[in-house]
């Protein structure tokens, strides 16, 4: 099995780019030196540009000169070595020299890394500093959402075919994932295949959003990595970093506005979010470009910008308009003290004057001390008439969901988008919707663009095409979670730095201890048992309920005379999610009995928390609103006639009786009560390395879509995988059915959908008739390395 992996690995990875290289420093020059006559610029002799990379690997009139991670053959470098006077390159002058050839061959072996956004050739686009909100394109058959009218004019103009609608089983999956991280479940699946209701996808978009604890838990994933914020690592230990852990959580489960968000980053209010502009102090002596304030320079623009200072950080930039005082302008603004400007590591012995980079913004106060100058930034930065800003985050949103930035890499935001009126519309609408970045998500995952089947890259040999959502690998966390669910093998705490749920101690507890008689909390019969009831009305179906309950000494709920749980443990806290609620009149209906061998206290506790799609929402409490009768319903909640003889419910005298229970269930009812431990909740293990996961002591803003061989060799052959689904394999041998009872659900589990006819006939004849812990291993093994399964599709 784990030479299958490996071999899907090659099959469905591409050759990864490594940054060994410097291009700025190492190949630029080599290039302007001996290649600029013939091939830079303006020039195009045997039609071949150097001008960029795509150019570059369009090749000349006689095909391709140069391959990625290929130096052998390599048309390019065998002619800088030629000795034929009609194939040498350059054809007249100095020809390169044995270290320019090796840092070729070197550049070639990589991947030819080429700067973000860099063209040899003249630069015709400036992008715009303020927002810009375009004129939308007219409704075309039927497509009314903006995005779709956008992305309609833009396939028109450019001759491409409009593509396929997803199917429900695949959206749910993919919206799943993208949205808060994890693989619908079955039950779900199979609830919105079968929805009939026209506006379903709609609701499923804001339910899912809705799920607070899901959201944060999966996104802080792609902020941990943005903020080069983690859980162990350099600095951490010696007080040279600070985590931003707990700050970002909350931020992010209660959605704070990004400007807000973004200005309690650079100038923090309290010491919890200080960590990002605090960057990492290194032990040593280090490179000026790499000391705190520098650092801090390079953060903020690459975060909030999409703007990479690192080269002007030691020299005006050779390959942007970025020049030295700018990264050093900006570093001064947080220094707190006196900043030499020094050049590729040599002082100058010029100092820095704190200034922003955009001065049509505004200034900063050079003059003022370092926590105004960090004020008077964050409002620069999220001035109204900074577009940047905006459109840096709706980009980095589009490529996460879409597979590729609109304007592509995400960090070379000086580089023309395919579709510039669309990255303009989502950045002013973002603004107009208060920076909620769930509304921004919102809006993209309802357009027709995202709701259609992945497609392959596409490149009309001038630059990319925009055809449809790209197929995503799933990052280290989501499969990781994946797996987890899969094999119930998730670990059972988070890391030290990590308090989930809300900032709160608890949920607040509305709901009171109730029987028929006050007296009840100091003695009630053996065997007494009660009905009680609430009835409500609601505006709508509830999206979720979320209940949390306790009785002394057990409990059945049904709710519309549905069976919905109970509770025979009153020391235990039940945690439930009721279904059956509709629009209108609701009743929920509680039979309670107190057990025990003697009499004793006895009271039940109920609240449920009901969310909605369009209302507030909804509390619903034991109190003495409640009503109750001695009779009892059957086991499926049938009255054999219905009561007439309803009293109302009394809140015992001694509430302290329960008072054990009280810290539980304030956590029960928490909005977002803790669940399954996420992967981006714990430090990263080696098949979370190997799936790509960065140490994170650099921002990085996109993970390699890809896996080398080495990262593919390790996935198939390391312990941690192999490990979780031998763990995996034994539970699942001993719940499970038949061998096609198994197949059938772990292909609704991993694929959310069933196997075909095919598919299960092939599985149960591979693994026998009988399931053992290593058939459903191999089972495992097999589903994982389908790129069903590991792609985001």
């Amino acid at each position: 099995m784990k030479f299958l992996a490996v071999v899907s690995c090659f099959l469905f990875t591409s050759a990864g780019y490594t940054a060994d290289v410097d291009f700025a420093h190492q190949i630029v020059p080599i290039l302007r030196q001996h290649c600029a006559k013939c091939h830079l610029g303006d020039a195009k002799k045997g039609g071949l540009s150097l001008n960029t990379r795509e150019s570059l690997l369009a090749g000349s009139e006689n095909g391709v000169v140069v391959e990625p991670g290929k130096v052998k053959p390599s048309h390019l470098l065998e002619l800088l070595i030629s000795t034929d006077p009609d194939e040498r390159m350059p054809p007249k002058g100095d020809r390169v020299s044995p270290d320019q050839f090796a840092d070729l061959q070197a550049w070639v072996l990589a991947g030819l890394p080429w700067e973000p956004g860099f063209t040899f050739g003249k630069v015709s686009y400036e992008p715009p500093l303020k927002p810009r909100r375009p004129e939308l394109p007219p409704i075309v058959e039927g497509r009314s959402h903006p995005v779709d009218r956008l992305v309609h004019a833009y396939l028109k103009e450019k001759k491409v075919t409009r593509p396929q609608p997803l199917e429900d089983a695949a959206f749910i999956r993919r919206l799943s994932l993208d949205l808060i991280g994890l693989l619908p479940s079955p039950d779900e699946v199979e609830r919105f295949v079968r929805d009939s209701a026209p506006n379903k996808r709609i609701q499923l978009i804001t339910q899912t959003l809705g799920k607070d604890l899901l959201y944060t838990e999966h996104w802080l994933t792609f902020w941990n990595d943005l903020l080069r914020n983690d859980y162990q690592g350099t600095g951490y230990i010696d007080g040279g970093r600070k985590s931003i852990t707990q700050w970002l959580y909350q931020a992010l489960m209660r959605n704070e506005p990004y400007d807000q968000f973004a200005r309690d980053l650079l100038a923090p209010p309290t010491k919890d979010s200080e960590g990002f502009t605090y960057g990492i102090q290194w032990r040593g002596s280090v490179n000026a470009s790499q000391v705190r304030e520098i650092q801090f320079a390079q953060s903020i623009s690459q975060t909030f910008l999409g703007l990479n200072l690192k080269c002007a950080s030691c020299h005006d930039s050779f390959v942007d308009r970025w020049k030295l005082e700018d990264a050093y302008g900006l570093a001064a603004i947080y220094s707190d003290h006196p900043l030499e400007i020094a050049r590729c590591d040599k002082a100058t012995g010029r100092s820095a004057q704190a200034r922003w980079i955009f001065p049509d913004l505004g200034e900063v106060n050079a003059t003022a001390p370092q926590p105004e100058r960090l004020k008077q930034l964050a409002a620069l930065m999220t001035h109204p008439e900074n577009g940047r800003f905006a459109r840096t985050l709706v980009n980095r949103l589009w490529q996460r969901l879409m597979g590729r930035g609109i304007v592509h890499p995400v960090d070379a935001m000086d580089t023309a988008p395919w579709n510039e009126d669309l990255l303009d519309y989502l950045a002013v609408q973002f603004v107009a919707d208060g920076y909620d970045i769930k509304k921004a998500l919102a809006l993209i995952v309802s357009s027709q663009a995202y709701q259609s089947r992945a497609v392959a890259t596409k490149n009309d040999g001038n630059g990319y095409v925009f055809h449809g959502p790209i197929a995503k690998r799933m990052t280290a966390e989501q499969f990781l979670d994946a797996v987890w669910t899969l094999t119930s093998t998730a670990p059972h705490e988070p890391h030290s730095t990590v308090s989930r749920g809300r900032e709160s101690s608890g949920g607040s507890l509305a709901a009171r201890w109730i029987w028929s008689y006050a007296a009840a909390s100091e003695s009630a019969p053996v065997g007494e048992t009660i009905t009680l009831r609430s009835e409500i009305d609601l505006p709508e179906a509830p999206a979720q309920v979320r209940a949390a309950f306790s009785c002394d000494n057990r409990c059945e709920i049904f709710v519309n005379d549905q069976p919905a749980g109970g509770s025979d443990n009153w020391q235990e806290v039940s945690r439930k999610r009721l279904n059956g609620f509709k629009a209108g009149r609701n009743v929920v209906v509680i039979v309670a009995h107190n057990g025990g061998t003697e009499p004793g206290p006895a009271a039940l506790f109920f609240q449920a928390k009901l969310q909605f799609t369009h209302t507030p929402p909804l509390i619903i409490a034991t109190d003495s609103s409640w009503k109750w009768t001695a009779t009892v319903p059957d086991a499926k909640g049938h009255f054999a006639s219905v009561p007439t003889d309803w009293r109302p419910a009394v809140e015992v005298s001694n509430q302290a009786v329960w008072a054990n229970v009280v810290t539980p269930l304030r956590r029960a009812l928490r909005d977002d009560p803790p669940e399954m431990v996420r992967a981006s909740l714990v430090p990263a293990n080696p098949l979370m390395r190997a799936l790509g996961r960065p140490n994170r002591e650099q921002i990085v803003s996109m993970r390699p879509d890809n896996v080398t061989t080495l990262e593919a060799i390790d996935l198939a052959n390391g312990e941690v995988l192999a490990d979780l689904l031998r763990q995996g394999a034994k539970g699942l041998a001993q719940t499970r059915g038949s061998t096609g009872d198994l197949v059938e659900s772990t292909f609704r589990r991993a694929l959310s959908r069933p196997p075909s006819p095919e598919e299960k006939t092939e599985f149960i004849s591979a693994l026998g008739p009988r399931p053992t812990s290593q058939t459903v291993e191999d089972l495992l093994w097999l589903v994982l390395l389908l790129p069903e399964f590991q792609f985001v599709r």
